[in-house]
């Protein structure tokens, strides 16, 4: 694990893995997903997603998601996570319906030109969410 600054680098080898219930509350999480995160594993499960949801993400692009993955379709796409003591890591996850009611998310690095092309889009989204 690579930090810069408030950053954490996601190795290129990893994947975080995270199941939720129709809810969003999770279920189950790897230990790439605990490492990452900062939060220990009882402090994960029965907790919603959202509990790592970075401020800088726009509303828009959560509402995507879920009505993509409500609808019964994969989602996939750039997110910027928070860890327990603040810092951030981005992500590309790629989310899909799994078994009753459950949602499957699989995340990866991203390439850092991803990751500026979509801080700068995400920056502008929310400008226009106030």
């Amino acid at each position: 694990m690579q930090i810069q600054g408030n950053e954490i680098l996601l190795e290129e080898t990893v994947l975080l893995v995270s199941e939720t219930d129709a809810k969003g509350v999770i279920v189950y999480a790897d230990d790439s997903f605990v490492q990452y995160s900062e939060y220990t594993l009882d402090e994960l499960i029965g907790q919603h997603h959202n509990i790592i949801r970075h401020a800088d993400m726009p509303k828009e692009a959560f509402k995507d998601l879920w009505s993509t993955i409500q609808s019964g379709k994969v989602w996939q796409g750039f997110v910027k996570n928070r860890t327990k003591s603040g810092k951030f890591y981005w992500v590309y996850a790629t989310i899909f319906p799994f078994g009753k009611d459950h949602y499957l998310s699989v995340r990866k690095m991203p390439s850092r030109e991803e990751v500026a092309k979509y801080e700068a889009l995400y920056k502008q989204m929310k400008a226009q969410e106030r």
